[in-house]
């Protein structure tokens, strides 16, 4: 569905609330590279639907008193990019720099950023929190009152979300770290220290999809005993198989197929208790909630989306995002909650931005069904954790990360992981900046 046709669509719902309250001190990217520099940097930038674009832009600077600018030196690609490429999230712009994962080397500092020093490694959350918000007091840094001041966002949610690094300007208008240099709004507070013996190549995915991972497992509720179904194979459905199995799982079974089948035999090659279920090779007349029925008596305890609702599997739902009359297709919502036990639970966490319809509320209802959206991770709740945990070597980022390119080419990456490639799981994205491969990490690849 076109962009245009989601944003009107959810101004019609909603309306817009032009006087909302906003309470943001930091600044988008419209004016974040008003000032020359004397220095170009190549950046990621989106030019239209499945189009984007490396192009040259002033460096950018220190604006707010506690910006940070990092030298980026690792980014990434995620499955939730191609929303992004695919013209789907309102208010994107063309010329908007990608990307929200990425790590890097502090640059320079604005006079109020007292905890991170010129050279230091440091990994960026992808969620922009301010630090000191109610929510962000609570560890609930990625609904942060502060850093997104989009007024459809607001209306549309009944609440503000944070802003989102290259998430388009429905998160706040940030340029994104698909780029050689990135400028973090409070420093002090979006920038973990890297260390020494944890090479980029493992602490970039802290930013998100190793936090996104944990959190959906953590979030949902995983527990000791549980039989666990994961919608998606990629890697936030790997990394939640993984980490099920961590936090107690019997067993956990990874539903995929089309395009993405082959990542089935990938994840059971990096986990294999794993196991998978094929959707599109299933028996006549049956279907997932049928065949996860006849794997598990009574039904999964719990299932996990980790795949999102933009992907239509029928032509009703196809034909209604193509002509506007939803934003989201319900129909993987619908076979995790036909297939969970009764009070069995349903965390998603693939990225859902408005509206459905089809919703079998019935069932949720009359069964028993907890429904838990997972929101986006609140990366800051968990990066200390979870960079303990890789230093332990009891979390390996490097199981999902398949290949090695070029920021140059990163219109062909985008296109290439559109199509599903084979064997492409887990990027990392290098620049002039990075150091070379560390050991058990891919080497470049070419495109």
């Amino acid at each position: 569905m076109a962009m245009s046709q989601a944003a009107n669509l959810v101004e019609k719902i909603v309306g817009h609330d032009d006087n909302a309250t906003i309470t943001t001190d930091v600044s988008n990217y419209k004016n974040e590279h008003g000032v020359e520099t004397g220095e170009p940097i190549k950046a990621t930038t989106w030019q239209g639907k499945n189009a984007v674009k490396v192009v040259e832009m002033p460096k950018p600077r220190v604006v707010d008193p506690g910006d940070v600018i990092v030298k980026v030196t690792g980014s990434t690609i995620c499955g939730s990019d191609l929303h992004l490429y695919h013209g789907v999230i309102p208010q994107l712009q063309k010329g908007d720099v990608l990307g929200h994962e990425c790590c890097g080397i502090v640059d320079s500092v604005g006079p109020d950023a007292k905890n991170v020093k010129v050279g230091e490694r440091v990994v960026v959350s992808f969620p922009i929190a301010c630090g000191s918000c109610r929510y962000c007091k609570r560890g609930n840094t990625s609904q942060c009152e502060k850093t997104n001041q989009n007024t459809l966002t607001n209306a549309m949610y009944g609440k503000r979300t944070a802003g989102i690094f290259g998430y388009s300007h429905f998160t706040g208008g940030f340029a994104g770290g698909q780029a050689e240099y990135l400028r973090v709004p409070y420093g002090d507070v979006n920038l973990l220290s890297i260390p020494d013996e944890v090479p980029d190549e493992k602490a970039l995915y802290i930013s998100d999809v190793i936090a996104t991972s944990w959190h959906c497992v953590v979030d949902t509720g995983v527990k000791k005993g549980d039989v666990v179904a994961i919608w998606g194979a990629g890697p936030i459905g790997q990394m939640c198989a993984q980490f099920s199995f961590y936090h107690g799982a019997s067993r956990v079974i990874v539903i995929d197929g089309g395009s993405g089948a082959w990542r089935l035999d990938f994840v059971k090659t990096k986990a294999p208790k794993v196991e998978t279920l094929d959707f599109t090779n299933l028996p006549k007349g049956e279907s997932v909630t049928s065949q996860l029925q006849k794997m598990v008596e009574g039904g999964p305890d719990v299932a996990l989306e980790c795949a999102a609702g933009e992907y239509a599997k029928g032509w009703a739902h196809y034909f209604e995002q193509l002509l506007g009359m939803e934003t989201d297709t319900s129909e993987l919502l619908n076979e995790m909650i036909t297939s969970v036990r009764p009070f069995g639970s349903v965390g998603v966490t693939g990225v859902y931005a408005g509206f459905t319809n089809h919703f079998n509320i019935g069932a949720l209802m009359q069964t028993g069904v907890h429904l838990m959206g997972n929101g986006q991770a609140p990366v800051h709740k968990y990066w200390k954790q979870l960079m303990e945990l890789i230093q332990k070597n009891e979390i390996n980022p490097l199981d999902m990360v398949t290949h090695r390119v070029r920021l140059e080419d990163m219109d062909k990456l985008y296109a290439a992981f559109d199509r599903r490639d084979k064997g492409m799981q887990k990027v990392f994205v290098q620049t002039r900046h990075s150091a070379p491969p560390s050991a058990g990490a891919p080497q470049l690849t070419e495109l």
